[in-house]
């Protein structure tokens, strides 16, 4: 009888000991947010212009989410991403523009910079109206599915192109329609001027735009070039790069010129290149 009492003691004990490890947890769930509101300085038109290029183009503002849990109002940071795409592409344009701002409720931009993104990211083509939406997500990365997504602006831009840095070709009063030829002994008509008939087309740019220009040519390795403005015999308008490269220097296939520098050096390789030439 008394070693059944005591296997009974040991056995309630331990259920006494297990219910005390009992207790009630206070959980804390997400339970929402609010959609943010978008608002912006301007309507309609947000003007972009080379003279306004340090003022103000556009301020965006946002209404925080308060994001809400069982314990009330969040206290972590939200994490904001303004996106800006063209009007149709419904914001799945691999180059519209992302700009995560965190944890501010505002954004401006002046007139350079929202041109910059518009041009280099968003890849609009300059001189040309284009429609433009903008709206804002708002998240909390540690918790998951709690993105809201903002009403979404429309807007017209008109996108400005850089003034260049180097004057080009069809600023010269003796050639309004903007040719550019490559010469010297790095290509097969060499320092010709006029170029040979029969080396007249493969040595002519395409001209892409006011400032920009390529040509796909072959290239007489480690040979000479500058590039020329009139197919003539006249060397005024002329460019290359600004100090003569010496022979087997041409390292970088990336250079600054300038208007009538030194001859520019071609690569130690013979071959075919795409040469990209922009102002």
């Amino acid at each position: 009888m008394k070693k059944l009492f005591k296997n009974l003691f040991f056995i309630g004990m331990g259920v006494a000991l297990f219910a005390s490890c009992k207790k009630d947890e206070n959980m804390d769930y997400f339970t929402g947010g609010s959609v943010p509101t978008l608002t912006s300085t301007v309507s309609g038109t947000i003007p972009l212009s080379t003279t306004t290029q340090t003022n103000v183009a556009v301020g965006f503002g946002w209404t925080n989410p308060n994001y809400k849990f069982t314990t009330g109002l969040s206290s972590q940071s939200v994490s904001y991403l303004l996106e800006i795409d063209t009007l149709g592409a419904n914001f799945t344009n691999p180059n519209r523009v992302q700009t995560s701002i965190s944890p501010d409720l505002g954004v401006t931009y002046l007139d350079a910079a929202f041109n910059t993104m518009l041009t280099n990211q968003l890849l609009l083509v300059t001189g040309i109206k284009h429609t433009i939406q903008v709206r804002i997500t708002a998240s909390l990365n540690s918790v998951a599915n709690t993105k809201l997504v903002s009403n979404v602006l429309q807007f017209t831009v008109t996108p400005w192109a850089p003034p260049p840095t180097v004057n080009p070709p069809s600023t010269y009063p003796d050639n309004p329609t903007g040719t550019l030829y490559i010469v010297g002994s790095a290509v097969g008509g060499g320092w010709g001027n006029p170029i040979a008939a029969g080396s007249t087309a493969s040595q002519k740019f395409t001209k892409l735009s006011n400032t920009s220009y390529s040509v796909t040519i072959p290239i007489i390795g480690d040979g000479e070039y500058k590039l020329i403005g009139v197919n003539d015999g006249s060397w005024t308008d002329q460019w290359s790069i600004k100090t003569e490269q010496a022979s087997g220097d041409a390292t970088t296939l990336a250079f600054p010129f300038v208007f009538n520098g030194g001859n520019c050096r071609a690569p130690l390789a013979s071959g075919t290149y795409l040469i990209q030439v922009n102002f």
